[in-house]
């Protein structure tokens, strides 16, 4: 049986000598899922490739094929043809179905395909690995703890790239760093990462292996980091944005504070000059009398009058104690004559002098 196996190995290696690369044994939990990469070569991109379950070469059957999915859901495949790997998964994994091929459908030949075993297990803690599909961040480092149970080497490598078994290592320019502190558990950390160091490892403790496929992408922000990043940029902004608004009524308030006082110097200047007026009508020192000449009327003859007024001038006697000390006036009246033509019946004017 053993030799057996030993020539069916053989057989798929040659078969698939440089053509496909996989896993060769991997352990799973019962009732569980598993994904298998399998890397082919750049003249199988338009190639169909298919998943085939059976221990024997020669009688093993199509599970799924690229270009024909498994209407019962069990099987799964997909063909990334950028990065020349198609991925199979099994799902809902028992003992009964445990050996399966790789496959690349060559048109006018033999198929090329590459075998690998599960190892259906129902203890937990013996499952190589936490999770098969994980997540690193750009920059950031990223821890991956591998278990294991039987004896043999501890490997940590590429799918078809170089490996690394003590520490520290790297794989294509990313430092590996790899350690065995705690019983049973080989820990992988892969530091400053970068976004073309996506793709499949694998973690190997003797014959056991299992693909880990490891995504590297832009960290999400949280809530909590962008509500710290507002309230920081509130703080930044705060103190620009009072200054700012402060700016914006300096011009009004000084508009104002000018008009307010044009209009004070204008009322102090208008009262002043009330004032200076108002000194100046009191500082001629002169009482002027209006003196009223009324007319005596007869009622009987018609009179035509003539009235000659007087101009009236005060006489100023200086005193000598200032120019501007009070003034005694004396005021001289003269007569007032009043020239009255009176027509008598007959036609004469007759002139009356009253003093």
């Amino acid at each position: 049986m053993a030799a057996h196996l030993i020539v069916l190995l053989l057989l798929g290696v040659l078969k698939g000598l440089h053509s496909i690369t996989t896993v060769s044994k991997v352990s799973v939990e019962a009732g569980k899922s598993i994904s298998i990469p399998c890397l082919y070569e750049s003249q199988y991109i338009n190639h169909v490739k298919y998943l085939c379950e059976g221990y024997d070469w020669k009688f093993c059957r199509y599970a799924v094929k690229t270009n024909k999915p498994d209407p019962s859901g069990k099987y799964v495949i997909s063909d990334d043809k950028k990065e020349q790997i198609f991925t199979v998964t099994i799902n809902q994994v028992t003992n009964q179905n445990t050996d399966y091929w790789c496959v690349v459908e060559i048109n006018n030949g033999p198929d090329c395909g590459q075998y690998f075993k599960l190892s259906v297990i129902s203890d937990t803690r013996r499952l190589p690995v936490d999770h098969q599909r994980i997540t690193g961040y750009i920059g950031e480092s990223i821890t991956i703890r591998c278990h294991h149970s039987n004896s043999g080497e501890m490997k940590w490598c590429r799918l078809d790239r170089n490996c690394v078994t003590g520490s520290p290592g790297s794989i294509d320019g990313i430092t590996v760093s790899t350690h065995m502190r705690d019983p049973n558990v080989f820990t992988v950390t892969m530091s400053g990462l970068k976004s073309n160091d996506s793709g499949w490892y694998w973690c190997a403790k003797g014959d056991i292996q299992i693909p880990v496929y490891l995504n590297v992408t832009e960290k999400p922000i949280t809530m909590k980091q962008l509500s710290e990043w507002n309230n920081s940029t509130v703080e930044e902004n705060e103190e620009p944005r009072a200054s700012y608004d402060t700016k914006i009524l300096i011009i009004p308030l000084s508009v104002l504070i000018l008009i307010l006082i044009g209009v004070f110097i204008w009322f102090i200047l208008s009262h002043k000059k009330r004032k200076v007026e108002l000194s100046a009508t009191a500082m001629t020192g002169e009482d002027i009398t209006y003196s009223e000449v009324g007319l005596e009327k007869n009622s009987s003859p018609r009179v035509d009058k003539e009235v000659i007024y007087s101009e009236i001038k005060p006489k100023i006697q200086s005193s000598t104690k200032s120019l501007f000390a009070e003034c005694d006036v004396e005021l001289t009246y003269s007569s007032v004559v009043e020239k009255q033509r009176i027509k008598w019946d007959e036609g004469k004017d007759t002139e009356v002098s009253e003093h």
